[in-house]
């Protein structure tokens, strides 16, 4: 069964000259052929260690080249792929050590301080780096199933504790063709990757499916607008995946100011809703523009648009993808009908399989084969999607349901703020009131009788934001978006 499974072993016979792998820093590079005797010197080295099917191989590193080594490595053993997010701190990091359980964990030298002052009695450590080492091993072949852990991967934790998603075989190469055929993928395709590859969207986003397709991947990191602008023209590329964050810093260089990039086909934007000012930077430039929606537990990828009707469609995800199944489902159960708002329900084979440890949270996301996303769309007659925000995030003020989407997009066009977050605060007479944090463009002055005036140019009254909070900069997750528990957790007085 592994050899249904290792897909990377049979794209090196079909494609084993081809580039997969590049490091933007130092230009290493690696064919498909070098990547597979990589993943097999490392998967040997395992095995030789004692690692089992079922056994958990953490990681804690940079963007790098060991991701995939260790990703594929456990491919072909039956092993789990456990990436730490190297942002958190150690007791975090230790939390979820303790609740996976690693044998080894891979340590990259950057991080070999760091790591000293976490314990565990059931893990040993060594240390990951350019080149593999493994001595010949037979490796497990027939006792491996689709259906079997492939990742693991831990939720941010901005709404309590971090769940472990486990991810399978099926769910990761399920997600890998969607992908390619929804969003017509090829092996001239280059992706440029800034994304956390412990998370999600830096591991299966675009790295499996450009790889799965024969495409090359270039590992990207640390990121900054400039660079990131010099880089895609640099390696040809012609995907990429940004978070909103990473966008404004792209729009704002001079780089991208002065850039074409003739080899791009399209701009992609996802882990959160993009301010419609990102879309009229790159629509004044005639360059293809548009977002997409995901989340650990699915894919991430979800939705299909053609950039084409990104310019009339302007915020929609667009439609479902070829093998995912998409519905909205309102409070009292009931589907929602056109412009009705509902939460996303998600079925497919991409999905996930359980929580990690917790059979409690599985059953609470996981009902007659949907899961349950608590985030919440509207979708048109044409069919397609608009994100309108998190369930938890809905404002309730005065017996009206506010969606802070709809202010964040409205106060982002305003000439004088950079960045704005619009959450709702306890309060006596309204139950919540609607809070608007914002950061203003350097040198630009506004103030409350301005921003409410603005507000009113398009929004209902009870919409309108009663306090508006400036900062000087919004506080983000490790993916960049934006933080709002932390938010809510600054206790400005009311």
């Amino acid at each position: 069964m592994r050899w249904e499974l290792d897909w990377l072993e049979n794209r090196a016979r079909l494609t084993p000259n081809k580039n997969a792998i590049i490091e933007e820093e130092t230009n290493s590079t690696w064919t498909f052929e070098q990547l597979n005797k990589r993943a097999e010197s490392m998967a040997c080295w395992l095995t030789n260690q004692g690692v089992k099917k079922g056994d958990r191989i953490a990681l804690l590193s940079p963007n790098h080249i060991s991701y995939f080594d260790l990703l594929f490595a456990c491919t072909k053993i039956g092993a789990i792929f456990v990436p730490l997010n190297w942002r958190l701190s150690i007791p975090e990091l230790q939390e979820i050590i303790e609740d996976c359980s690693p044998v080894l964990i891979g340590i990259h030298p950057q991080f070999q301080d760091k790591f000293a002052l976490l314990q565990s009695e059931e893990s040993r450590t060594f240390v990951v780096g350019d080149t593999c080492r493994g001595k010949e091993a037979i490796l497990p072949g027939e006792n491996l199933s689709e259906h079997d852990p492939l990742v693991i991967i831990y939720t941010g934790g901005t709404t309590g504790k971090p769940k472990g998603v486990v991810l399978s075989h099926q769910s990761i190469q399920w997600n890998a063709i969607n992908t390619i055929l929804s969003w017509n993928l090829t092996k001239e395709d280059v992706t440029i990757n800034y994304m956390p590859m412990f998370h999600t969207g830096g591991l299966n986003a675009l790295s499996i499916p450009v790889l799965m397709s024969g495409g090359t991947v270039i590992i990207g990191e640390p990121f900054s607008g400039s660079q990131a602008a010099l880089s895609i023209n640099r390696f040809g590329c012609t995907i990429i995946l940004l978070v909103p964050t990473m966008y404004h810093m792209l729009i704002q260089s001079d780089e991208f100011q002065k850039s074409t990039f003739p080899s791009m086909k399209i701009f992609l934007s996802g882990a959160a809703p993009c301010p419609l000012q990102i879309y009229d930077a790159f629509q004044k430039k005639g360059l293809a523009f548009k977002e997409g929606y995901g989340l650990s537990e699915a894919g991430p990828n979800n939705f299909y648009i053609d950039p084409v009707d990104t310019i009339e469609k302007r915020g929609s995800v667009g439609k479902p993808m070829l093998f995912n199944t998409i519905k909205l489902v309102k409070e009292d159960g009931t589907e929602a009908g056109i412009d009705d708002v509902g939460e996303i329900l998600i079925k497919g084979k991409h999905s996930f399989s359980h929580y990690w440890n917790n059979p409690k949270a599985t059953l609470e996301a996981v009902k007659d084969g949907w899961l349950y996303t608590g985030d919440l769309a509207k979708k048109d007659e044409q069919g397609f999607h608009y994100i309108v925000g998190r369930k938890k995030d809905m404002i309730i003020t005065g017996g009206e349901n506010v969606y802070p989407l709809e202010i964040e997009h409205w106060l982002a066009e305003h000439p004088s703020v950079n960045e704005v977050a619009v959450i709702g605060l306890p309060d006596e007479k309204w139950g919540e009131l609607v809070a608007a944090f914002l950061v203003i463009k350097t040198n630009a002055e506004i103030n409350d009788d301005e921003l409410r005036a603005y507000c009113e140019i398009k929004l209902g009254r009870y919409k309108i934001p009663k306090r508006f909070i400036l900062l000087t900069e919004l506080p983000k997750t490790h993916v960049g978006k934006i933080d709002k528990k932390k938010l809510k957790e600054m206790s400005i007085p009311i």
